[in-house]
């Protein structure tokens, strides 16, 4: 079957699990179980949650939504994972603004 690309945007793992589930087992392709099985192996917090902290992070510090999705998928407890995340572009955030945001996705934890 041909594919359409209906939309293009970075979204969290939770989002491409949430879409997939809508689709029935036998409409799927192997590429599209093996996201699901992925998604639903390393998705962290419901889609609703992940959409808003990604919203927070990006407004509160001014995070790309690239990078703000990145620290949702892995939803970091400690410092030196999210400077990890962080850091990759060169970016270079103080220590007391990344412990803020790690409150604030400890907020958003299950």
């Amino acid at each position: 079957m041909p594919r359409k690309i209906i939309d293009s945007r970075p979204s969290p793992t939770t989002e491409a699990k949430r879409i997939l589930e809508r689709a029935k087992e036998e409409e799927l392709g192997e590429f599209q179980r093996r996201t699901l099985d992925y998604a639903s192996k390393f998705s962290k917090i419901p889609p609703a949650k992940a959409e808003k902290l990604v919203k927070e992070l990006s407004e509160k510090f001014q995070l790309d939504r690239k990078d703000a999705i990145q620290i949702v998928n892995t939803m970091p407890r400690y410092v030196e994972e999210l400077r990890t995340i962080l850091t990759i572009k060169g970016r270079i955030i103080g220590a007391t603004q990344l412990e803020d945001i790690l409150k604030l996705v400890n907020n958003y934890r299950e």
